[in-house]
């Protein structure tokens, strides 16, 4: 799946927490190659069509009258990377003096590498939906696993700012799982544990899933914290 042009079809104006240590403005994009069954954001990736679309011009306006308020922009969705004429739009909000944070799937690693030639990012934060050899089941289509390892090693080789995280639930991931992950991305500057939402889902079965207790996502960043140089949950 591809599109040719940016396709904003979300904005939320201020954000404390999509940008670690900034204030933020966050852009959402309609579609994605992904069908994670536990997304929450089934409209933007199933339907973007039936959503308004917020015309550019609009949110450049928005980002020149808020210049003195906000310190970057966050790009999420959805997945940002299949707009070709994402690195345009984005020089347009660097040449405006905003800083940007890319949320991605890493499914795309051709353009995230244009991305970071062209010096455009200032933060990259991916989604790792499971270990490996289980990634398709976590991702719901067929994935392909050397464009995950490549935007992996691009990310840690960037000099870019970033941090890995995974949504972690019992259906899909367990310790063995997570630990898994701790060895593979070893040395990573930084992982988030992320609690699953069950209240809308791609997959409306999901919705009668449990969720990790406060305390097992405790243990899990115990058993974390040595491969990386922080790890953190967010609940």
């Amino acid at each position: 799946m591809a599109s040719d042009t940016v396709d904003i079809k979300g904005l939320q104006k201020t954000s404390l927490i999509d940008y670690p240590g900034k204030v933020c403005c966050v852009v959402f994009f309609g579609g994605c190659d992904f069908r994670c069954p536990f997304c929450y954001n089934i409209d933007l990736v199933l339907n973007p069509e039936r959503l308004p679309t917020i015309p550019e011009e609009e949110f450049l306006e928005f980002l020149k009258k808020r210049k003195k308020w906000l310190d970057g922009v966050c790009l999420g969705g959805g997945e940002p990377c299949i707009h070709q004429d994402l690195p345009e739009f984005i020089k347009k909000m660097k040449n405006l003096g905003f800083l940007v944070k890319l949320d991605t799937n890493g499914s795309k690693p051709e353009m995230l590498g244009k991305l970071l030639k062209e010096n455009l990012l200032d933060y990259i934060a991916m989604d790792i939906k499971a270990p490996l050899e289980k990634y398709d089941n976590a991702a719901g289509v067929k994935v392909d696993k050397r464009a995950i390892q490549k935007s992996i090693d691009l990310i840690r080789n960037s000099g870019v700012d970033y941090e890995f995280r995974s949504t972690v639930l019992p259906r899909l991931h367990s310790k063995q799982d997570l630990l898994s992950i701790g060895k593979w991305l070893r040395g990573s500057r930084r992982f988030f544990i992320q609690q699953f939402r069950n209240e809308k889902t791609m997959n409306p079965e999901f919705q009668k899933e449990n969720v990790f207790k406060p305390e097992e996502l405790n243990g899990f960043k115990e058993m974390l914290k040595p491969y990386f140089k922080e790890v953190e949950v967010r609940a």
